[in-house]
């Protein structure tokens, strides 16, 4: 447990000092403060109700979990795998007292480390934006329950990244493929609706399912599972091709 707590931190270190997580703090930054002044502007001026305090947040989030939290949530994953192997520093990393096993969990618990981040952050900024917007009260206990159950189809997206990435040997065609396979994903979902509830990309908002009038448990539970099913096909299909790896 040490060699993997090691791992981690150190990974976090390294995800810190890039300047990818910089530009993406500052432009998801950005990107709220833009739908919150759009949202101002439309109720105070125009007298169109775009939404209420508690749905800004939930807008806020269907946008920023399709676009921009997953685009640079690809960034940082092909970095901590592709680009590490691109630059060399893999060896220095391998040839710390830990297993592959616990390199490659390392990363992949600072992957979900990030995703986190950028949803607190997300969450936080949209919640305090609200307060500008209408200032009436809302349901926060909704807000975090619909930001935390994001998380999970992200996750499912940063594992595949992590899968492609392994897959490949450069960092653009690991970008491209992830791109692709999204694309496909999304595609496919909509050629075929009656198999999209098996497509991770169609439970980006899955934690709608908890803010009907009407919650449904079977739709609920088989969604979770599918999710789970994803998370140890990707994760263990993604460490095989890492211990594979040449360096």
């Amino acid at each position: 447990m040490q060699a993997l707590k090691a791992v981690y931190i150190n990974e976090l270190y390294k995800i810190s000092k890039k300047k990818k997580v910089v530009v993406s703090f500052i432009l998801t930054l950005a990107a709220v403060i833009i739908a919150a002044i759009i949202a101002f502007c439309l109720n105070s001026f125009a007298g169109i109700r775009v939404t209420g305090s508690s749905e800004f947040s939930l807008l806020v989030l269907s946008v920023l979990s399709y676009t921009l939290i997953p685009l640079f949530t690809a960034f940082i994953c092909i970095d901590m795998f592709g680009g590490e192997f691109v630059e060399q520093t893999m060896k220095l990393t391998l040839t710390r007292p830990a297993s592959r096993f616990k390199v490659f969990t390392g990363k992949v618990l600072a992957a979900a480390s990030f995703i986190i981040a950028n949803l607190l952050m997300v969450m936080i900024l949209s919640v305090t934006a609200s307060f500008f917007i209408n200032g009436t009260s809302f349901n926060i206990l909704k807000i975090i329950l619909s930001y935390v159950l994001a998380f999970f189809p992200i996750f499912v997206f940063a594992l595949m990244v992590i899968l492609i990435t392994n897959c490949t040997k450069g960092t653009t065609s690991a970008f491209m493929l992830s791109v692709l396979v999204f694309l496909l994903f999304t595609g496919l979902g909509i050629a075929f609706p009656y198999y999209k509830s098996f497509l991770f990309t169609s439970l980006f908002d899955w934690y709608k399912l908890f803010l009907g009038s009407y919650i449904n448990i079977y739709k609920i539970i088989r969604n979770f599972f599918i999710l789970c099913g994803y998370c140890i096909m990707l994760f263990g299909l993604g460490y095989y091709l890492f211990e594979k790896k040449d360096l």
